[in-house]
């Protein structure tokens, strides 16, 4: 009887920011393995809204059916942590309850395993994992100047003895320019329980098989060779693992029907993730003034609060009738549209109707805007995002500068939005009112080296 393939395992966090992108690299390996391995994918259950977890299922149902060999294995509930403080505390203490099901579920497995590829912030898996003696790559969703500085923490750690935000001057991340400290990731700017588990991360990373980083070799060449100069593990950058805009359902989403009516390059998008959109009163004044001022086509996310007392970081429904100025949505009516509920940010961005995108500068919609060619405005809110636009603005040279008060909630003025909005409509005027050049079709995500490193451990 013949034995079953291999099959290398994949062990998300369940958010939209990490698993997409694992998800696809993972399915693109398994089509270029000539039916040779199988995926097999370990899912914690995570709190989200409705549209993401939906987003989840609908990713199960659809590859599912694909034909793809993909085995989907749901881990026991556990008991949520009640004596967390921040979101990373949270997410770490509820990935730890989850390792025997994690060890309990590898050593279950009909086919033998190739590999274990566990998400950053899995690291705490990586002691069930190696009691069955198998070998761990680790995937980091973010750019390679974010996996420089997780790997360069625990050092930096040891170097300065007070808060890194309190720093005066810069940080030395390799391969990249002096970077100020006020710009560093938000978990990284206080010394605590966020700060402390990002310098776990550093010094378990190294423990790796390999580092499988969602990122492009020609966007972070410098960054790249300093990791590999750094006595890491080896480096895969695999980007970009973009899935594709799903088909149009037949009636379209209600965003997309209307960027169908409007001329090409034409609109500035404003979207900032799955977990931001939700402003205070100021800053949604500050915003619908300088969209109104600027004269330009938009389509705007608003969304509302967290729900108080919600588990959950994700935002509500807005109520644009409480939430902006009077007269507002009637003054704009023929050129703008305010969206309150989640949106389709792949395909909208994906529509030859935006011109601009006024972004968080989270790592996956930086390069999704990258490769439809949509110029950038950066205006980040918290996480990575903050050194993702000082990359993207001084470093790569690729978006349009924006000043953000990061010591008054990353407050935007009207005037500043104002002036990017009419840099973004100047940049696509500049092109001849088409987008920014596509980069040229290649096979994305291939896979090839870290394929074959797969398999050389495996055998």
């Amino acid at each position: 009887m013949a034995s079953a393939a291999p099959t290398i395992v994949l062990v998300p966090l369940c958010v939209p920011g990490h698993l997409p992108s694992l998800f696809e690299a993972g399915k693109r390996l398994l089509g270029t393995s000539g039916g040779a391995m199988s995926l097999t994918v370990l899912f914690m259950q995570m709190t989200m809204e409705a549209n993401l977890m939906s987003d989840v299922a609908d990713l199960i149902r659809r590859e599912a059916g694909s034909g793809l060999d993909i085995r989907f294995h749901h881990l026991p509930a556990v008991e949520l942590p009640t004596d967390s403080h921040g979101t990373e505390n949270f997410i770490m203490h509820f990935i730890q309850l989850h390792a025997p099901h994690v060890k309990a579920a590898l050593s279950g497995l009909a086919s033998p395993v190739a590999a274990v590829v566990v998400d950053y912030f899995c690291t705490t898996l990586f002691d069930a994992i190696r009691e069955l003696a198998l070998p761990v790559y680790v995937y980091v969703p973010c750019s390679a100047a974010i996996l420089a500085i997780i790997l360069r923490l625990p050092a930096l750690d040891e170097e300065v003895a007070g808060d890194l935000g309190d720093m005066e001057g810069a940080v030395e991340v390799p391969g990249m320019p002096p970077v100020p400290a006020a710009l560093l990731p938000t978990p990284l700017l206080k010394k605590g329980p966020n700060y402390a588990w990002t310098v776990y991360h550093g010094r378990r990373i190294m423990e790796a098989v390999g580092i499988i980083v969602h990122t492009v070799d020609e966007l972070e060449p410098p960054v790249l060779a300093a990791i590999a100069d750094g006595r890491s593990p080896t480096v895969y950058p695999i980007g970009p693992a973009l899935s594709s805009v799903k088909a149009p359902r037949e009636q379209p989403h209600r965003c997309v029907a209307w960027l169908d009516a409007q001329p090409p390059a034409s609109v500035v998008l404003l979207c900032f993730g799955s977990m931001g959109g939700s402003f205070p009163a100021p800053q949604v004044s500050e915003i619908a003034d300088a969209l109104e001022r600027s004269g330009h086509r938009f389509l705007w996310v608003l969304r509302g609060p967290v729900p108080a007392g919600a588990r959950s970081p994700y935002p509500s429904d807005a109520n644009v009738d409480e939430l902006l100025p009077e007269g507002f949505l009637e003054r704009t009516k023929d050129r703008g549209l305010v969206w309150p509920t989640w949106a389709p940010q792949k395909a909208i961005i994906a529509h030859a109707a935006v011109g601009g995108f006024v972004t968080h500068c989270g790592w996956n919609s930086v390069l999704e805007s990258m490769w439809h060619g949509v110029p950038l405005a950066p205006w980040p809110q918290h996480a990575d995002q903050h050194l993702n636009a000082f990359q993207l603005v001084s470093v790569a040279g690729v978006a349009v500068a924006m000043e953000v008060d990061r010591k008054r909630g990353n407050f935007v003025e009207a005037a500043e939005l104002e002036r990017a909005v009419r840099s973004l409509w100047a940049a696509s005027r500049r092109r001849g009112g088409r987008r920014g050049r596509r980069p040229p079709r290649r096979r994305p995500c291939s896979g090839a080296p870290w394929r074959r490193a797969v398999r050389r451990t495996w055998r």
